[in-house]
């Protein structure tokens, strides 16, 4: 409990809800009957760091500045969190209510999250200046704006209590979402107090807890707020979702990307009972034309399209071939790159054969691979178009369709559903299956059938409809002094660039280095002499995007690996050898000792059933602010058998506002990195996806996850991103088991049947 004017030990004051830095000449709320919406606005003025009023919300009054609100209270009591980012499943919209209640003094049942709409104007990231969902971003960038419309919140329902009630606010207390003034014992509901404090003007600052006062943030035993309605089938998707006269479209598109249509036979297609019609529509640089059936149902226009008889065009169609391009990235490494990063003078280091060692690593094209394959709802309307997603990109895929169509970006409105996964696919920078969609929507009403269009993508359409983790090849030499230290690294690493084209181009990509393929190399260790090349491939044809983690997902790999080599060539303890890099980086050095005493690295592994082989392998990352350290036990048959039997995981992630959905996405991560590590690989004959499905792209299987144990630091630091930062790690924990075990490096993903048959141990 907390008086309206106390002040934070920790954070201080700030700007309170609805209060930018720069010309506001007054502060006003809505004004309403039952309503109080609030809103936050830090930062410089012109870019909004925060929320804003759902824009959905009905026209309660006249408003005096434009906030971006974060919350609604209803006069049921009722407080609405409106949600800036996506829930895909990672946990987001329980985070952000977190925040915001804790400072709200809410009760915990009281709270609800409605996704927000597209509006860059309210919701740009402070991280990123646009409004998204990436990069582990949200929980970082929320901290603060969500907590001050919590506390503003509090301070105006204290303050209308004060009014009523005729006493000092300082003597009025907040706790589970009732208003109580001990000394009368008078005692209310928030929703009591709305209409009053909606006609109130807003402290011009406001008190953050100190963390020692959190009762929710740090609550192990919230229950997270999309479960329910994801258990009893309420949570709406985007293939939930129905409008009148909507039509379903599947659309055939060319094998080989850069194919366009030579001609169409649609008559068997029309003569499906339930197709409704067939139309051709246009693609663009970056997304493929094709062949639309219009159906009342997928199953329809899946029947349908595939009735269609089409002859393809494929004088303009690449024809990439994976196998061609990783042999000629082994090329490209044996050249120097573009300078990415460099300390000290690697040359300078004198070079003893005894010391020097020079490995390659490779790593495949990877599907994103998520549970609801992309998919989409358009409505053109008169003053524009209206779409309903699993939204991860707003601001740009606003702008893509703006151009697409010839209008305002405003006038793209964007509803933002729950999404089945993405792990990077929806927040694709070329907006490819919007504008997929909207084509058709276009096409559909040059036709006559100007109605709503959902686009469905079959698992197979979504696994060979292009834009994948690229292939990347790794080449490192690097030097051990005499002492056994590590003296010098020179890493040189090929792949292409996701920013190629890409309208994000110009600002993640600097003197021709996409920083988005080097992230994480080498890091975070002190190497007294680094550099750090980048080739990167401009003429390879398959379209390409950032993958959960983003570059990390295989720089950890390769650096992660290396350094277990360079540990066994030293004689050295792959923990100690670690330790002594990360003298000077306290924070991952405790990430390190807590994984390595929760996982007994310092006791030796019991002996296995009838003479298997069995290994513990370690490897640490840092990304997007957040450390990981993992520790990988396996056991090998003597056929060769891998099981991955335990992974420990220690993570530092500063403040862990919600431990359960901590624990929950390194859970995850690690088993989304499993299974590209035993299994992923996306690879290309001739320009064809070789893969269509699960039963040539396998999934982690129940039986195949180990069990997992993840320990979180104690921390007072502001919070870092989880939803990407447990993947990288698993991969080099679990080859550097395979050779604890073995004494057989694997360096290329992924493991697949490279693991010989060994014979079991005497």
């Amino acid at each position: 409990m907390r008086a309206p004017g106390a002040t934070g030990n920790d954070a201080g004051t700030l700007p309170a809800a609805g209060v930018c830095a720069g010309t506001v000449d007054r502060r006003h709320f809505l004004k309403a009957a039952g309503m109080l919406t609030l809103a936050v606005c830090l930062g410089s003025a012109g870019r909004p760091a925060a929320a804003a009023a759902d824009s959905t919300a009905p026209d309660v009054g006249p408003v005096v500045f434009a906030p971006n609100a974060f919350v609604r209270i209803g006069t049921d009591s009722s407080v609405t969190v409106i949600a800036d980012h996506l829930e895909t499943g990672q946990g987001v919209f329980t985070g952000l209510a977190t925040l915001l209640a804790e400072e709200l003094d809410a009760d915990w049942n009281d709270v609800h999250v409605e996704g927000a709409p597209a509006d860059v104007a309210r919701y740009a990231d402070p991280a990123t200046g646009i409004q998204g969902t990436v990069g582990g971003t949200s929980m970082a960038s929320a901290y603060l704006p969500m907590r001050v419309a919590g506390a503003t919140a509090r301070a105006l329902l204290v303050a209308a209590a004060a009014q009523q009630w005729q006493v000092p606010p300082e003597s009025i207390t907040v706790m589970n979402g009732l208003v109580s003034h001990p000394p009368s014992g008078r005692r209310t509901r928030f929703g009591a107090l709305t209409a009053m404090a909606a006609r109130l003007a807003p402290p011009a600052k406001v008190a953050l807890k100190d963390p020692a006062q959190f009762r929710l943030i740090g609550n192990p035993w919230l229950r997270r707020k999309d479960s329910h309605a994801k258990t009893n089938g309420s949570a709406l998707f985007t293939q939930d979702l129905k409008l009148p006269g909507m039509l379903v479209a599947l659309a055939a598109h060319p094998p080989r990307f850069g194919g366009t249509v030579k001609h169409v036979d649609a008559a068997a297609a029309r003569a499906v009972d339930g197709v409704v019609d067939v139309v051709q529509f246009a693609g663009g640089p970056h997304h493929s034309g094709g062949v639309a059936v219009l159906a009342r149902n997928t199953w329809v226009a899946q029947r349908g399209r595939d009735a269609l008889v089409i002859e393809w065009d494929e004088s303009q169609a690449a024809r990439p071939d994976s196998t061609q391009i990783l042999a000629h990235y082994r090329i490209l490494a044996q050249s120097p790159g573009v300078l990415a990063r460099s300390i000290g003078d690697v040359s300078a280091v004198p070079i003893d054969e005894t010391t020097l060692l020079e490995s390659q690593f490779e790593v495949p094209y990877l599907a994103h691979a998520a549970m609801e394959p992309m998919n989409c709802l358009v409505q053109l309307t008169d003053s524009g178009v209206s779409i309903w997603n699993g939204e991860q990109l707003q601001t740009p895929d606003q702008a893509a369709v703006a151009a697409l169509i010839g209008i305002k970006p405003e006038q793209v409105q964007i509803t933002q559903l729950y999404a089945g996964g993405s792990f990077g696919r929806r927040a694709n920078p070329h907006s490819d299956y919007l504008l997929e969609a909207v084509s058709i929507a276009r096409a559909a009403a040059a036709q006559g059938q100007r109605v709503p269009i959902k686009l469905v993508w079959t698992r197979a359409d979504d696994m060979r409809g292009g834009y994948y983790r690229p292939a990347f090849v790794h080449r490192i030499r690097a030097l051990l002094a005499p002492d056994g230290t590590l003296a010098a690294w020179q890493q040189r690493i090929v792949g292409q660039s996701v920013m190629t084209g890409s309208p994000l181009q110009a600002s993640r990509v600097s003197d021709g280095i996409d920083h988005s393929s080097i992230e994480g190399a080498a890091e975070p260790y002190e190497i007294p002499n680094l550099r750090i090349e980048l080739t990167t491939a401009k003429d390879v044809a398959v379209p390409v995007q950032w993958w959960r983690s983003g570059g990390h997902s295989h720089t950890a790999f390769a650096t992660e690996c290396m350094l277990d080599e360079l540990a066994a060539a030293a004689g050295a303890d792959p923990y100690a050898f670690r330790r002594v890099l990360l003298g000077r980086h306290p924070r991952q050095l405790a990430v390190l000792d807590l994984v390595a005493a929760r996982a007994g690295w310092s006791t030796p592994l019991a002996p296995g059933p009838n003479g298997e082989r069995r290994g513990r392998g370690l490897a640490l990352h840092e990304s997007f602010g957040t450390c990981v350290a993992q520790v990988a036990e396996i056991s090998i048959a003597a056929g060769g058998k891998l099981q991955v039997e335990r992974v420990v995981c220690a993570v530092d992630c500063g403040i862990a506002i919600n431990p359960n959905v901590v624990t929950a996405q390194m859970q995850g991560g690690i088993g989304y990195g499993l299974d590209a590590a035993l299994y992923g690989a996306i690879t290309i004959t001739d320009g064809v996806v070789d893969q269509s499905d699960f039963d040539h792209y396998p999934p982690l299987r129940i039986h195949q996850m180990p069990s997992v144990e993840v320990h979180i630091v104690p921390s007072r630091e502001p919070p870092t991103g989880v939803g990407e930062s447990g993947t990288p790690p698993i991969a080099p924990a679990l080859t550097n088991a395979i050779y604890n075990a073995t004494g057989q490096r694997i360096r290329r993903l992924p493991i697949a049947d490279q693991l010989a048959a060994y014979p079991a141990k005497a």
